[in-house]
């Protein structure tokens, strides 16, 4: 049997969470800092990537990724937002999105951490 890396796996993504919103709060901070140019970590599929780990499919009735692909565009520097009259290129606007974003997928990893848990629970629970 392979190991379950699951909660390795949400740990890193917890660890990767809490940098990028103080990533967000030192944006937030520094909005008002003349020059000062907002920062972001890089997308958490990249952390992912560099861990050679993949999504497989064990089982035939697991969904097929590939006809679940969801068309994206690039940003155009027009598509931006507005910047600070103090030259500094933090987008209040902007941080309150990506701090709503880091909210949501922390609740959302807590939320798969604790139903795996409980699983796991009734699984120890049910073979005694």
């Amino acid at each position: 049997m392979a190991g379950v890396y699951l909660f390795d796996l949400a740990s890193q993504q917890a660890h990767y969470l809490a940098v990028r919103q103080a990533t967000i709060a030192g944006n937030v901070a520094n909005a008002n800092t003349p020059d000062y140019r907002a920062r972001d970590v890089v997308p958490f599929a990249q952390v992912l990537a560099r861990t050679g780990l993949e999504m497989a499919a064990t089982a035939s009735a697991h969904l097929d990724g590939e006809g679940l692909r969801i068309p994206v565009r690039t940003a155009e520097s027009r598509d931006g937002w507005d910047v600070l009259e103090t030259s500094s290129s933090v987008s209040l606007e902007q941080e309150m999105l990506k701090a709503s974003d880091v909210s949501r997928e922390h609740s959302l990893n807590a939320g798969v951490v604790k139903s795996f848990h409980r699983m796991l629970m009734a699984a120890v629970r049910g073979g005694a």
